[in-house]
């Protein structure tokens, strides 16, 4: 193993054989640390945090106790092959939260991105790719193959169905189960979630040229009110409201390859 001299280790945590610890990282007691795992600057393990597999963390992630990181994921097809797991930078990641490495079928990785916010319980699945600043509240979960944008918000015990996309700046409420693609800066709501309209409290607060939301409402009033099939409505906006950043970002999520439908307002 590699521990930085300046790394604080607690007696009773468990180090394996090939893991290394970077400089001023503090690992609690009861931690147990597996060989193949690698923890950037400053990395805080509270307590009885479990790491285990080819596990990158950041530099300044926190993880709080009992969390499981880099352990086999939940797929049935899972047979042992040599997967990843990489967490960026400056994370906080809750109790109890799982994060798990990719499958050879979902190409082999797993990535969340920098400065995001994990709360309790929260279960990030196989071959998920998570952007920045994204938040999920307790007990939110993403299936496998789940693609999640920046600063993407999921409240709490909601459920995102594997394979599903989820636009950037996108803002999903406690309990939905979202069963679709979600379109940037969108909001869903419900059981079975439905487009509940466009996350303006959301882009406000990142300070947003008010213009450029301006333009993102009148484009997405259009696209739904029009009736004809999405891809084709994307394509007149994108030529409607071309310059628009936001519009320009909703047109390139709509016109990508998906094997999932797009969440739409309510009927």
């Amino acid at each position: 193993m590699s521990i930085h001299p300046s790394a604080t280790v607690h007696s009773h945590a468990v180090i394996e054989d090939g893991a290394v610890i970077g400089p001023d990282c503090h690992i609690g007691p009861f931690c147990v640390i597996g060989p193949k795992v690698r923890l950037a600057a400053g990395v805080d393990l509270k307590s009885h945090v479990a790491v285990a597999g080819d596990t990158e963390i950041g530099d300044g992630t926190v993880v709080w106790p009992f969390a499981s990181i880099g352990h086999q994921p939940q797929d049935l097809k899972f047979a042992g092959e040599a997967t990843q797991l990489k967490i960026g930078s400056g994370n906080r990641i809750r109790e109890h939260v799982t994060m798990n490495p990719g499958t050879a079928g979902g190409g082999g990785l797993t990535q969340v991105g920098d400065n995001g916010l994990y709360m309790m319980g929260v279960h990030v699945g196989h071959d998920c790719i998570v952007g920045n600043g994204v938040v999920l509240a307790n007990n939110a979960s993403l299936g496998g193959h789940c693609v999640i944008g920046n600063n993407v918000v999921i409240g709490a015990l909601a459920g995102v169905h594997q394979f599903c996309r989820v636009g950037q700046g996108a803002m999903i409420g406690g309990l939905a189960a979202v069963v679709s693609d979600v379109i940037p800066f969108g909001t869903v709501i419900g059981e079975r979630a439905f487009l509940g309209g466009l996350n303006l409290v959301g882009l406000k607060r990142r300070g947003v040229d008010k213009l450029a939301i301006h333009g993102l409402r009148n484009a997405y009033e259009e696209l739904f009110a029009s009736g004809s099939n999405l891809k084709e409505a994307a394509a007149e906006i994108s030529i409607k409201y071309e310059g628009n950043p936001l519009v320009a970002e909703l047109v390139s999520f709509l016109q990508a390859d998906s094997s999932r439908h797009v969440t739409r307002p309510s009927s």
